[in-house]
């Protein structure tokens, strides 16, 4: 899915201002994640897959929400296997996974092929997020530096998914969406073969007492109720911009349109994308540097995702959802910037690592969700009750921002008087 953050600086100088060349790890682990969601095209035309198949919605919606929940797993297993076997082995293992499971998706035609398959291929589909996250860490003691690097990595992910959406369907009826989910199991061999190629073997080192204190972070961030609110709050909004990926493409099957048509959906959302960000940049970036959290512009965020992604249960042509899917865009890039703005205040300085690793399981619950949630409306009162649910979710998110204002205050130091 789309994965909008705007970048905060130039990729060779870090947010304090200080120049910081990238080692060839990290430059190995940006060109790759591009290339996996610039060729990522399982998780965008799945719908559609299935859809040939001759499948209910009900049946599709199920699916959908399984591949979501192998991404769930999948992010807890890989960021847990890369602080113990290393990036390196990590990324190539999941890929490698991923180039022999990803065919097996592209033509498993009974249910429950399709369901093993799918979970699978949701394990390993977002494997390089948690390994890339871990990485940074590692590499870049400043926060600033990690946060420009961090903002450039998101980057990329958007223009790959959107150039992943783009290509996808231009080429989904001439070659057929199979061929499309073999394209992205090469993508992922050619990742695998550029990990061992670039990334050193002795990637990682591991933290001495780690297990000790990951075990009594991990046991404080379950007590944070700041954060469990902010999981809720990015639960609801990541929902939304989620249902770009699930309920729109639905929506447009039951309209009769076909995959081009969804195409055409990616690409208004890339044109916005690369529009607005270069706008947005440097207003978001003092937005983050002043003393007050970014609460408002995080229930903002979830109110445009919310009222985008619904108006898309009114539309029926291929220009009406290319507009929501363009409107979507200034909440999808806001969005992320409060929520890593939140958890950074939130976070306690040892225990920044862990908690936006909590985080990040958000955006595979959404995936989770927002399927299961749109396949229910579809069924049960159309595209206009699909439109009312991911709206009301909207509201939530923007709702939860109210309590989470107070936790984030209570974390800030006192002002110190002269």
């Amino acid at each position: 899915m789309s994965t909008t953050a705007v970048p905060v600086g130039r990729p060779d100088q870090a947010g304090n201002g200080t120049t910081r060349r990238w080692p060839a790890a990290i430059w190995t682990l940006m060109v790759g994640t591009f290339l996996v969601r610039g060729l990522g095209f399982t998780y965008p035309f799945l719908p559609y897959h299935l859809n040939d198949l001759h499948l209910s919605t009900r049946t599709v919606s199920t699916i959908l929400a399984v591949f979501g929940a192998g991404w769930l797993l999948g992010s807890i297993l890989c960021g847990w296997l890369a602080d113990r076997i290393g990036h390196r082995a990590t990324l190539i293992t999941a890929m490698l996974l991923a180039t022999a499971a990803l065919p097996l998706l592209a033509q498993a035609q009974a249910v429950p092929a399709l369901f093993a398959a799918s979970f699978t291929a949701g394990i390993v589909y977002d494997a390089s997020r948690p390994v890339f996250t871990a990485a940074i860490a590692d590499t870049f003691p400043e926060d600033g530096v990690r946060a420009s690097v961090n903002a450039w990595r998101h980057f990329a992910v958007n223009v790959g998914a959107a150039v992943a959406g783009t290509a996808g369907g231009i080429l989904a009826g001439p070659i057929g969406i199979p061929a499309l989910i073999w394209i992205n199991a090469a993508a992922c061999a050619l990742f695998a073969l550029l990990v061992w190629r670039f990334l050193p073997a002795a990637d990682h080192q591991p933290h001495p007492h780690g297990g000790e204190a990951r075990s009594g972070n991990y046991r404080a961030a379950m007590g944070d109720r700041g954060l469990w609110i902010l999981l809720l709050a990015s639960l609801c909004a990541l929902t939304c911009a989620a249902s770009l990926f699930s309920s729109m493409p639905m929506l447009m099957a039951e309209d009769g349109l076909a995959a081009a048509d969804y195409g055409w959906t990616q690409t208004a959302n890339a044109g916005a994308v690369l529009l607005l960000s270069p706008l947005l940049n440097r207003w978001l970036s003092r937005q983050a540097d002043g003393p007050k959290p970014m609460t408002g512009l995080f229930a903002a965020s979830s109110i445009v995702l919310g009222a985008s992604m619904g108006a898309a249960g009114f539309a029926s042509t291929t220009l009406g959802y290319s507009a929501t899917a363009a409107l979507a865009v200034p909440g999808e890039i806001v969005v992320f910037v409060a929520a890593s703005d939140l958890l950074n205040r939130l976070s306690p300085p040892h225990a920044r690592g862990m908690y936006a690793g909590i985080w990040g399981t958000t955006l595979a619950g959404a995936v989770i969700i927002a399927p299961a949630l749109a396949g229910w409306a579809i069924t049960h009162g159309g595209g206009q009750l699909a439109a009312i649910t991911t709206f009301t979710v909207g509201l939530l998110g923007a709702a939860l921002s109210w309590p989470l204002a107070a936790f984030v205050r209570r974390t800030q130091p006192e002002p110190t008087h002269d």
